[in-house]
């Protein structure tokens, strides 16, 4: 049991649902990134989920692609991430997902890539554009070293599709609440909250559903059916409407508590 699976254990035990924040490593730096995942754990998040910037996402809206090129040109790479990633382990053992397209991992090599996420402490990892099909060696790589492999289910997915992703996912199974790319949505809610009780049908693991959620009235909604909820574009999108504040991480910090704290 990882230390995904260990929170997921605990907060059902509470009778309570995951907070998952997404944030790009490196935007604006990734000393601040260090210092938002310190401050999101007292803030009320669950699990934190790490993106590495990549100059041609797949899954990813205007509004994290703006913030990849931003991290990309500050020269962000996999190798200061895991650093970074590193320093943040010696300071907390909160739950850290990357989430990258698959070509970064693939450049730096599956195995040493493992090998180094293991060495820094990373707990799972999602990569949107990678299949299950597609993801044996680097599933067998990864569940040999403990690490969850997290994958996606749709609007579109059907049922059979449901059942096979659910599972080859360890940790949990990514919902995606709406059908294209990351961004903020309104009036969702209804329509995810039926399709992860259609989902919870195949699968005892958790369901946490992202994309467009960015409200607490969201969060709270869709939290009542979901094992937990994954905002990231929203708060993306503050990071860069506040990241010439002297109190960033402050500000950022309470944005997330409001919404965190509507979710339990």
């Amino acid at each position: 049991m990882n230390l995904i699976e260990k929170k997921f254990k605990e907060l059902k035990a509470q009778g309570r649902k995951a907070f998952i924040a997404f944030i790009t490593a490196g935007d604006p730096d990734l000393k601040t990134t260090e210092e938002l995942v310190l401050s999101f754990e007292k803030a009320g998040v669950d699990i934190i989920e790490l993106g590495i910037p990549f100059s041609d996402p797949l899954a990813d809206g205007p509004t994290i692609q703006a913030s990849y090129l931003r991290s990309l040109n500050k020269g962000t790479n996999v190798k200061k991430i895991l650093e970074t990633v590193k320093r943040i382990r010696r300071q907390t053992s909160i739950p850290i997902a990357l989430m990258s397209s698959y070509n970064p991992i693939f450049h730096y090599g599956e195995e040493k890539f493992i090998k180094a996420c293991t060495e820094v402490g990373v707990d799972g990892l999602i990569i949107p554009d990678l299949p299950p099909e597609e993801a044996k060696s680097l599933r067998q790589l990864a569940h040999a070293k403990n690490i969850s492999t997290i994958f996606f289910v749709a609007p579109t997915t059907q049922d059979h599709r449901i059942q096979s992703n659910a599972k080859a996912a360890t940790g949990f199974v990514y919902y995606v609440s709406l059908t294209g790319i990351t961004g903020t949505q309104k009036a969702i809610a209804n329509a995810v909250v039926k399709q992860i009780k259609h989902i919870k049908r195949f699968t005892q693991k958790p369901v946490c559903a992202g994309f467009g959620i960015s409200t607490p009235e969201q969060v709270k909604e869709i939290g009542a059916a979901a094992d937990g909820v994954i905002v990231g574009s929203a708060i993306v999108k503050f990071i860069e409407a506040h990241r010439g504040a002297a109190d960033l991480i402050k500000k950022t910090s309470n944005y997330v508590a409001s919404l965190s704290k509507s979710l339990n």
